[in-house]
Order: structure tokens, then C-alpha cells, then sequence
């Protein structure tokens, strides 16, 4: 299913380059061929890697891979360019609140318990969730962005999940520098930070930057010899959630994020929480309302999920807003497709 025209935020960079810049930017984003799977730095890890790639169809890039790499991304991410990072597409709602003159959003106030129809309120209650959830850095086209991402149980224990925004800006270009702090709270690394070595999107995304398939898989490198999974545990991940009837009656679910543009600021965990409705705008995501902001890009969609253990099962990603309606938010059905990516992930 093709992108729809009405303007979206929270996704995608490349349409920001080009609102930023005009043709120009867009002359310098990479061809849909330059950005195809990658050899990685190994030689004797990629023939196998590029293989699995070609098998799933499945578009992958190495991120991280050797001692140096790896030392390189950490030493990259100072506490003042942390600091400094901006949540993922901010340029681009500059841009499209000032042309349609947005009043301000209210600031969600922090409730004392969890319940089911939150707007964005911060997480308070701990559990799982505040664990495997986590903040991620990354840079993309010279400039250092913000996401969200979450653990999910794995055969490597080292796999995320996150929006194929926060990967690859759609036909444009890979992400660097990609790095998960999970448990990330108010500046602190609290179990400390995990860099990537792999980036794996659907081809949908890769090509077209069809937002129906906006997610993607990271597989961390250890740290320390511990996995990331070992360190913090893990969410399940499913790809059967969306039935049709599900789909049509709506499916409960919580949703979570750093959100970092106004009125956020991206050092808190934040959740929303409701029943879910189609979209009607072209693709094949499901909404749910939500105030939370861009820097929640990629945080997890749970369904069946336990407010007191702070356990459930991905089913979604936070992936856009129409920037007509900031009041629901978007998350792709994690589907076969997903399911694809997401195996080739756990093999790497």
C-alpha cells in the first residue's frame, strides 16, 4: 500500500529534508539503490548475512561491528550531545504547525496509578516496562536524533524493537551512531548503553517508505559480556494480534515513549493507553489516542498488558501523526512481514 498524501509527523526524515531544504536536500538524499543491504565490516560474517538478507527480503544494514566501531559510537555520544540530540522529524512539525497556527498543547499531568485511557501521562509504576523500554540516539544525515525503542525475547537476547524511521529515513539514508539506553530516567544510563551492529527494516520501508511498514529490528552488541536481554529481561513480541475482527472491534492497548517535543522533554518515560480504531487515511495502521510527541517514535505498543508487572506483548510501534489530528497516534500492524525481519534479526 503506497504512502498517503495527507502530512504525517513523527515520520519520516526524508520529507523533512525536503520541506528544510526544497530540491535541493532532496538531491542529496541516497538513490532506493545505494541504500540496499550493506556488506559489513567482517568478511567472514557477510556472505552469510547478506544471503539471510536476500533470502527474507529482508533490507539490512551493519551498524557497529568491531572493537573500535563500537568504542567509537560510545565515545561519540557525550553527555552534551546526548543533551543536545532532538527527537527524530522535529524540524518538519515546526514547520507544518506554524502553516496551519497550532495553539500550544497542555502538559499531561502525572497520575498516582495506571489506567486504561491514558493521553500521555508519565509512567510512575515501574514493573518491566521501565526496564526494556528505552531511549535511543542516533544520527542521521550529519544531525543527532532521539527514538524509542524496546527488548524483546529473542534466541541472540539482543534484539530491539523500534520504528523503521529510527533505522532508516525511508528511502534515504541509514542511521548511525545507533545507540539504546534502557531504563533511560530524567539523564541517567542506569543500565548502561548498548550500541548496534545491525539495522534491519522491511523492503516496503526501504523503497517506499510506506508507513504500513514502519518498524524495525536493532541487534545490540553485549556489553560488559552481558546481552541486553540478561541485563534488563525482555517483552514478547507477536505477530498475530491483528485479525480483521480485532482490527474492527479495537484492541486495548499502552503505548510507550520518550516523548521530547513540547511540551515534553524527553527525560521521562511516558505511556497512553486506550482502544484502538483503523486508520482511514491509507495505510493499514491502527490508532490510538494520544498526546505524546516526536522522541516517542518506535517506543512499544503492548496488548494484554499487565499494569502491575509491567509485562505485555508488542504488537505495534509508535510510528506517526496526522498533523491534522495530534491527537491520535499510529502504529503499524506487526505482521508477516514484521515476522520476516524480526527472524533474520534473532539469527544475526
Amino acid at each position: 500500500m503506497n504512502v498517503p498524501t495527507t502530512p504525517k509527523i513523527l515520520a519520516c526524515l526524508a520529507a523533512a529534508a525536503v520541506l528544510l531544504g526544497g530540491t535541493a536536500a532532496a538531491d542529496r538524499l541516497p538513490s532506493p539503490a545505494s541504500a540496499l543491504t550493506r556488506t559489513v565490516s567482517s568478511t567472514e560474517e557477510a556472505p552469510d548475512r547478506e544471503a539471510l538478507s536476500r533470502a527474507d527480503g529482508v533490507s539490512h544494514q551493519a551498524a557497529a561491528v568491531t572493537d573500535a566501531e563500537r568504542r567509537a559510537v560510545l565515545d561519540y555520544w557525550t553527555v552534551d550531545r546526548m543533551a543536545a540530540a532532538q527527537p527524530i522529524s522535529m524540524a518538519a512539525v515546526d514547520l507544518v504547525e506554524d502553516a496551519l497556527q497550532l495553539s500550544e498543547r497542555a502538559e499531561a499531568e502525572p497520575q498516582a496509578a495506571p489506567h486504561p485511557d491514558s493521553t500521555g501521562e508519565r509512567w510512575t509504576a515501574g514493573g518491566l516496562v521501565a526496564r526494556t523500554t528505552g531511549k535511543v540516539f542516533l544520527t542521521m544525515d550529519g544531525r543527532d536524533f532521539t527514538c524509542s525503542a524496546s527488548v524483546v525475547d529473542s534466541d541472540n537476547r539482543s534484539t530491539l524493537v523500534t520504528a523503521g524511521h529510527c533505522a532508516k529515513d525511508g528511502r534515504g539514508s541509514w542511521a548511525k551512531n545507533w545507540t539504546f539506553v534502557p531504563g533511560y530516567a530524567d539523564g541517567a544510563s542506569p543500565h548502561g548503553r548498548y550500541t548496534a551492529r545491525d539495522l534491519l527494516v522491511a523492503p516496503r520501508w526501504d523503497r517506499e517508505a510506506d508507513d504500513s511498514y514502519d518498524f524495525a529490528m536493532a541487534v545490540l552488541n553485549t556489553r560488559d559480556g552481558r546481552t541486553v536481554q540478561e541485563a534488563v529481561g525482555a517483552q514478547r513480541i507477536a505477530f498475530d494480534t491483528w485479525t480483521e475482527e480485532r482490527v474492527r472491534d479495537g484492541v486495548q492497548v499502552y503505548t510507550f515513549g520518550y516523548p521530547a517535543a513540547s511540551p515534553f522533554d524527553g527525560r521521562d518515560l511516558h505511556y497512553c493507553s486506550g482502544r484502538t480504531t483503523p486508520d482511514t487515511g491509507g495505510t493499514t495502521a491502527n490508532g490510538v489516542g494520544c498526546t505524546m510527541t516526536q522522541g516517542s517514535s518506535g517506543g512499544p505498543w503492548f496488548s494484554g498488558f499487565d499494569t502491575g508487572t509491567g509485562r505485555g506483548t508488542i504488537s505495534s510501534v509508535v510510528s506517526f501523526k496526522y498533523a491534522s489530528d495530534r491527537s491520535t497516534q499510529y502504529g503499524p500492524r506487526l505482521g508477516s512481514a514484521a515476522h520476516r525481519v524480526f527472524e533474520h534479526a534473532e539469527r544475526l
